[in-house]
């Protein structure tokens, strides 16, 4: 029977992910340094998610859900990002009552250059590895992120 303590290896494998993370994190805040960006990562996240919607932009609902907080949360980031003209509420042409988020030009100009500054920070932490190890590294994480459990 499998022992219900994790093991020194699932141990050290935790504190290895979240130190990468934390350096990944730090890595992206020094690229977009010389940027005039002052988004918070949870506005950054929010960004994202309305960029990933492409065409179609997300009701709140939407957001809070992928955000996996509470609706007051999405109101707050969307009333700052709002604010500094990244994002902006518009009425559902299908439904008047429900509001949806779209990027402005500011925020797809903002997305660019997020988007640069964690590719040019995921280069910096990945260059010590050789192709091939970036490749393993690759599949490794998909198992992961896209593994049983992991939210759709």
């Amino acid at each position: 029977m499998p022992s219900s303590e994790p093991t020194v290896s699932t141990t050290n494998l935790a504190e290895q992910l979240v130190r990468l993370t934390r350096r990944m994190h730090r890595a992206q805040k020094h690229q977009l340094a010389h940027l005039d960006l002052a988004f918070t990562p949870a506005q950054s996240r929010l960004l994202r998610i309305v960029a990933h919607y492409g065409d179609t932009p997300p009701r709140m609902a939407d957001l809070a859900e992928r955000l996996e907080v509470v609706p007051r949360a999405v109101t707050t980031l969307v009333d700052a990002l709002e604010t500094q003209g990244a994002v902006r509420r518009v009425p559902d042409p299908a439904n008047r009552r429900v509001i949806r988020i779209e990027l402005t030009d500011t925020g797809h100009t903002a997305m660019r250059a997020l988007r640069s500054a964690r590719r040019a920070a995921a280069e910096e932490i990945l260059a010590p590895l050789t192709a091939d190890q970036r490749e393993v590294l690759g599949g490794l994480l998909s198992t992961l992120v896209d593994g049983p459990g992991a939210p759709h």
